[in-house]
């Protein structure tokens, strides 16, 4: 079950999940107990268990969780537990290093499309992939079965690539390009902003200079 109510706090914990308990799986660990889940994703046993009956009913009664069967269960909770075809617009730096991020497809989210302005880099290729225009996007999104765009543009470019993504009927975005985007209200928008982060860092550390 899936509910437009659930806090982005939530989903955001669910993620730090599966990353806690793939890892574990990796080392061999077949069913763990909830404090010993809660430790290992630094919040206490109650907030799982919260987070987690948002979605039904997991784990065991004195036994725990099997790992495997979160984990699945996670996933399917997300929807993601299916492939997803990106396309991704801006191949700069971030762009280039995305690109090569081999836990994208790992993760179920593949990049099946680049795509630049730059005549400079359009027709070159990158992980075996031919960078192209964006006016083209519109036309490859239907082939290739595109549903999330992921922006890496300079911020001035930002709000045209999102353009061309909505106009190829992208389902979802995420924005790396420090700017705002308009799109309309039915697509989803994620912002990643690594100054954002830094920012609440720099202002919790300067928290323990004053104490």
């Amino acid at each position: 079950m899936k509910s437009e109510h659930i806090p982005k706090a939530t989903i955001g914990r669910l993620a730090v999940y599966i990353q806690v308990l793939e890892n574990l799986l990796r080392d061999g660990v077949e069913v763990i107990s909830s404090e010993k889940l809660a430790r290992a994703c630094s919040v206490n046993s109650s907030q799982i268990r919260k987070d987690l009956a948002y979605f039904g009913e997991f784990g065991v009664r004195g036994v725990g969780y099997y790992v495997q069967e979160l984990i699945s269960s996670i996933k399917e909770s997300l929807g993601i537990d299916r492939a997803w075809n990106c396309a991704l617009i801006g191949v700069g730096n971030l762009g280039t290093a995305l690109l090569k991020h081999q836990d994208f497809a790992r993760r179920g989210f593949h990049v099946k499309a680049a795509f630049d302005c730059d005549p400079d880099k359009i027709g070159k290729e990158i992980t075996g992939m031919e960078i192209v225009c964006p006016t083209h996007l519109k036309e490859r999104a239907p082939e290739l079965g595109l549903e999330i765009g992921i922006i890496t543009t300079p911020p001035d470019r930002a709000q045209r690539a999102a353009n061309h993504l909505v106009e190829a009927n992208i389902r979802g975005i995420i924005n790396f390009a420090p700017a705002r985007i308009q799109v309309p209200p039915h697509i989803p928008v994620e912002y990643v902003d690594f100054f954002d982060h830094l920012y609440s860092l720099a202002f919790q550390v300067s928290l323990g200079d004053n104490n």
